[in-house]
């Protein structure tokens, strides 16, 4: 299998584990010998990324800051920025050619100082599969796999991102699986 790396990995009715139920995942990472990681990106918490800031001892700016996202439940205490390309840091990792991957606090204090990127989403934690894991749960119809979108990562409203992300390519992912049929 190719690496599904800048994908969205998109939980279908078939999902078992309740933690997924209607999650879309955005794949930052994955080879068939490594395994895979990723972050839910439409599960938002009630907390904001300047409580983050406040217990780093990082200025908070004025003004409205975005929410944290429950990334997944793989390290809850790790703190993932996905964000666009015209933001430099030190330390990142490419996943696609518009979106990037770190965990560098120096994100919290350039964000602080009014430097941001463009479009960006904290999440607390990832999740992660095993070698092979993540093929298996493909296999067994628990994920569909679709193209990654930044309108659909930064843009949409979290409680639409399980559907839209489906509908551009023309699934009904409410209904995903749901026809029966002989061949």
């Amino acid at each position: 299998m190719e690496s599904l790396q800048g994908s969205f990995l998109i939980a279908t009715p078939h999902m078992p584990d309740p933690r997924f139920h209607k999650m879309v995942v955005y794949l930052c990472g994955h080879s068939t010998d490594e395994g895979a990681m990723g972050l839910i990106i439409n599960h938002p918490t009630s907390h904001t990324l300047a409580e983050v800031m406040e217990g780093a001892d990082i200025q908070v700016p004025d003004g409205v800051l975005p929410p944290i996202y429950l990334g997944g439940p793989m390290e809850m205490e790790a703190g993932f920025f996905l964000f666009s390309n015209d933001f430099e840091c030190a330390n990142f990792m490419k996943v696609t050619k518009n979106i990037r991957l770190s965990s560098d606090v120096e994100i919290l204090r350039a964000i602080s100082q009014g430097r941001r990127p463009e479009h960006y989403l904290f999440a607390l934690g990832y999740a992660g599969w095993g070698p092979g894991q993540l093929e298996n749960e493909l296999a067994d119809d628990g994920w569909l796999a679709l193209p990654g979108d930044e309108e659909v990562i930064f843009n949409t409203p979290d409680e639409k991102k399980w559907e839209k992300a489906a509908l551009q390519l023309g699934i009904d992912i409410s209904t995903f699986g749901d026809v029966v049929g002989t061949a």
